[in-house]
């Protein structure tokens, strides 16, 4: 096992890492920019390195500076989170090169899912169900028609490296085609440098389901069942659950069953999730990604896992220890991200929080690196907190958390609390019949 590890990242993650490697018995090296030179991590860490100014440029995505921190400080390997590098696979490369372990899947594999024509054309041949659409990039846009007639529209024109909904458009009809294709496009190049773009049915009514997996380097592979992430504004979560108040545990088991199939024959190692498309019954997959997710306490609350544990193990080259069948499910599980934006217009709230008192009571986790005097720096993701409960059932899940909600005290900047206020008190949402386009109709309504 290791005995220190560097955590190549900031806010609750990093500290969700080192809680996990303190528990462990793990020494831990915070990496931190100047405007978080008073974070919590930075303070609880044994050791902590400043690697550069605000800007992530220059800090969190600096491989030079996170592999000298790493040198001096004598870690023997690197936790990247999520965001920033934990899906980049020079860094992953370059981290094994230096002869420290990077506590992830092999570089390969992250190559592999970073593109979105790759992943869907190894999951295609590993028997994983897609959407139906290209063969790949699409060359013209004369191929982007001749596919789209093929398939029937609506049609989705989608950036190959892309990812938060950027380079995306939709096509209702063939009228419409050449815009979605420049659109996406220009989008993709702008915000991935690659403008290489793929066609795909444009489902008008699915769920977004994703399985949490976690495979050891020693061929064995086990899922810890079913998130619904549907809950999207502009393609970025904001309400998760587990399991899906849509999938049954036939289905559950069925998908898992492909899922951990299909990364056995790829030979995967550690944490990743798969993530699908599901209506009428019908799973699709769309992507993979190769790290540990935000909403993966929804998880661990569900089946009684720390994730972050088994992706230190795992990476130290220890075996998983158990089989799919120990892996069981306990009640209900529901996650809010808490951001620090206008509840209305999601525009971002930097500053500094002048008061903070979480909530607690039987069920409640609330994982934040805020405290009361913390400034909120506008240089990164607005997410400054998340709140997650658990219950024996979905119902009282949806109490618990509109308990935990009303108890929350966060002042000195804007968050989107009150919309998660109003998400737990409505009817649709308490049913459960609820799509990927529930949220912004829900806004819509005022």
């Amino acid at each position: 096992m290791f005995s220190k590890i560097l955590i190549a990242n900031r806010g609750e993650i990093a500290l969700r890492v080192l809680r996990a490697c303190r528990e462990m018995g793990i020494r831990t090296v915070a990496v931190h920019s100047t405007a978080d030179a008073d974070a919590m991590h930075v303070r609880l860490a044994d050791e902590a390195v400043c690697i550069g100014p605000p800007a992530a440029r220059d800090s969190y995505l600096n491989v030079a500076a996170i592999l000298a921190a790493a040198t001096i400080t004598g870690a023997e390997a690197i936790h990247p989170g999520y965001g920033f590098l934990s899906e980049n696979a020079d860094f992953a490369e370059t981290v094994e090169a230096h002869g420290l372990a990077f506590i992830g899947p092999t570089a390969e594999h992250i190559r592999t899912m970073g593109d979105k024509i790759s992943a869907k054309t190894t999951m295609q041949a590993l028997g994983v169900p897609l959407v139906p659409g290209s063969d790949g990039e699409l060359k013209s846009l004369d191929e982007a028609r001749k596919v789209a007639e093929e398939i029937g529209y609506p049609v989705l024109i989608k950036a190959a490296a892309g990812g938060g909904g950027r380079g995306m458009k939709v096509a209702r009809t063939a009228a419409d085609i050449e815009e979605a294709w420049s659109v996406a496009r220009t989008e993709s190049l702008a915000a991935f440098g690659n403008d290489a773009v793929y066609l795909e049915k444009y489902l008008d009514r699915p769920r977004h389901i994703e399985l949490q997996i976690l495979a050891d380097a020693h061929g064995k592979v086990v899922h810890f069942g079913e998130r619904d992430c549907s809950l999207q504004r502009r393609h970025q979560k904001l309400v998760e659950e587990a399991g899906s108040p849509a999938l049954s545990a036939e289905a559950r088991d069925e998908i898992g069953a492909i899922a951990t199939d299909a990364l056995t024959k790829l030979g995967y190692r550690n944490a990743g999730t798969l993530e699908f498309l599901y209506q009428d019954g019908q799973f699709c997959f769309i992507e993979m990604n190769t790290r540990l997710q935000v909403e993966h306490p929804v998880t661990e609350l569900l089946c009684g896992v720390d994730l972050v544990r088994e992706q230190i193990r795992v990476a130290a080259g220890e075996p998983l220890g158990y089989e799919q069948k120990d892996i069981t499910f306990s009640g209900h599980a529901i996650e809010c991200r808490i951001n620090a934006e206008d509840p209305e217009t999601f525009i971002p709230s930097p500053g500094t929080i002048t008061v903070f008192h979480p909530p607690g009571g039987p069920g409640v986790r609330m994982d934040s690196a805020i405290y009361t005097g913390y400034r909120v720096p506008p240089f990164y993701d607005s997410m400054v907190a998340k709140l997650i409960v658990h219950a024996p059932t979905r119902d009282m899940a949806i109490d618990r958390m509109r308990r935990a909600l009303d108890e929350i005290v966060v002042e000195g900047v804007k968050t989107v609390i009150p919309l998660h206020q109003r998400i737990m008190n409505d009817p649709g949402f308490r049913k459960g019949d609820y799509t990927i386009h529930w949220l912004e109709q829900f806004m819509s309504r005022g």
